[in-house]
């Protein structure tokens, strides 16, 4: 599937308090059709992604109680595990090469733009539906 701007099926889970950002998210994700959910704690945010459908994880990189890390550790316990794009108002290489290289999608700096929220949000989401690698069959039993 290809996740298009007005593609429905989007859907997020936004974790954290995102502050003066949230309205805008909202209104992003309300003009495209998208879902968008909301957790501020780690049980919250669970909750939500066992009850929803959820493709990607808009995760502040420091959550109280909870950081990006560990969201990202929880994620990868799912059976299909939503894509994770880490926010900080401190955006820079360094966190963005350590993002990728433990397995999140992408990060993005706030003040968020919109634009930029609607191409890396829909680009996470059509890499949520690339194929999961096969796992390997289990070798016979010799007898």
């Amino acid at each position: 599937m290809n996740a298009t701007p007005r593609d429905p099926s989007v859907s997020a889970l936004m974790v954290g308090e995102f502050e003066n950002d949230r309205l805008l998210v909202h209104g992003i994700f309300s003009k495209l059709g998208w879902r968008l959910f909301e957790a501020q704690t780690r049980r919250q945010a669970m909750h939500c992604l066992e009850q929803n459908p959820v493709q990607v994880v808009m995760a502040e990189s420091h959550v109280p109680h909870w950081n990006w890390k560990m969201v990202l550790r929880d994620l990868r316990r799912l059976l299909h595990p939503p894509q994770l794009i880490v926010t900080s108002k401190l955006a820079d290489d360094t966190l963005w090469a350590e993002v990728l290289n433990v397995g999140g999608y992408d990060v993005l700096a706030r003040p968020f733009q919109s634009d930029e929220v609607e191409r890396v949000v829909a680009s996470a989401r059509r890499h949520f539906d690339a194929p999961y690698p096969a796992k390997p069959a289990p070798a016979a039993g010799v007898a």
